[in-house]
């Protein structure tokens, strides 16, 4: 046994990289919010950059060790008492908080050996629609006991630079990719000079944004498979950000999708936060992506053992 959850916190679930092969089945891929985060932690914790770790969101979790292990925390500072990003020893009866957010949303907890979960088409990410995945296909609640699987020998102490370390902020610049579907030349104008707020009706499914309405697009658009950063714009014209646990297809028209790079930016805009978009290109986008996966390779190299 590892840990005992005394309280749940907003929401808390076990998450891993996600199920994309489940898309094709008509299944959500769900998976961390901010998948640099959940990587780091687990590179700090000794594991593999995709083991199951605790996903918690804007603060309330409380836990208690029930043994002794390397634990790393990353993502959002929830005022955790164990250091951020860096890897920390706890011990056997001591209690581990995250009692509330003063910067970003969602907080990453991983164990050394990772934790055991229930898995579904290969993954131990949470889904809480089909209620497959992590700890029985739904949120933890008081009194849970989180297993973790035999140590690997990780190391306290092990940690990020601060050059290194994102900074999440009330008011974030967002690149996209814009399309697939074709809107107006004003839709697009408005859309890419406007601060949209993030409102309290968001959710691991999508942050829902208010802000200049935006002129909807094709009237008529087939449902199609949806990705993790697509904007979609409803009747209303404001814009929803696809996120997690969007579903596996929409028919909503798409003005434009987050670049991967900077889907963790959107992620840890909380509630009254707001967001500016940029368009860029595909090179740029493809630029992005192999700085952060080279960053995060650096990473590695740094937690493995000498």
């Amino acid at each position: 046994m590892t840990f005992e959850v005394l309280r749940p916190g907003v929401l808390s679930t076990l998450q891993d990289l996600g199920r994309p092969a489940g898309q094709a089945l008509g299944f959500g891929v769900a998976g961390a919010m901010d998948a640099f985060a959940l990587r780091v932690a687990n590179l700090l914790a000794g594991n593999a950059p995709g083991a199951a770790a605790l996903e918690t969101g804007l603060g309330g979790l409380v836990l208690r060790a029930l043994e002794d292990r390397i634990v790393a925390v990353c993502g959002a500072d929830l005022g955790a008492n164990v250091p951020l990003w860096k890897s920390a020893r706890v011990r056997a009866g001591q209690e581990l908080a995250f009692p509330k957010s003063t910067s970003g949303v969602w907080a990453y907890l991983a164990v050394e050996g990772g934790f055991e979960a229930d898995l579904f088409l290969g993954s131990a990410s949470t889904d809480p629609r089909a209620r497959r995945g992590g700890f029985g296909g739904r949120a933890l609640a008081k009194g849970d006991v989180l297993r973790a699987r035999p140590s690997k020998g990780a190391r306290e102490g092990r940690g990020l630079t601060d050059a290194v370390i994102p900074a999440y902020r009330a008011k974030v610049d967002v690149r996209v990719i814009l399309g697939p579907q074709e809107f107006s030349d004003e839709a697009v104008r408005t859309f890419l000079s406007s601060d949209y707020a993030v409102t309290s009706g968001s959710d691991r499914m999508g942050y829902r944004l208010q802000g200049a309405a935006l002129a909807t697009g094709p009237a008529e658009t087939l449902s199609e498979a949806v990705a993790f950063g697509s904007i979609q714009v409803p009747a209303d014209g404001q814009p929803i950000v696809l996120l997690a646990d969007r579903q596996a297809t929409g028919g909503y028209a798409k003005i434009a999708t987050v670049i991967s790079a900077d889907l963790s930016k959107v992620a840890q805009t909380r509630p009254g936060g707001s967001i500016r978009f940029r368009a860029v290109d595909l090179e740029e986008a493809q630029e992005s992506a192999v700085r952060l996966e080279h960053l995060l390779s650096t990473v590695e190299t740094g937690c493995k053992a000498p």
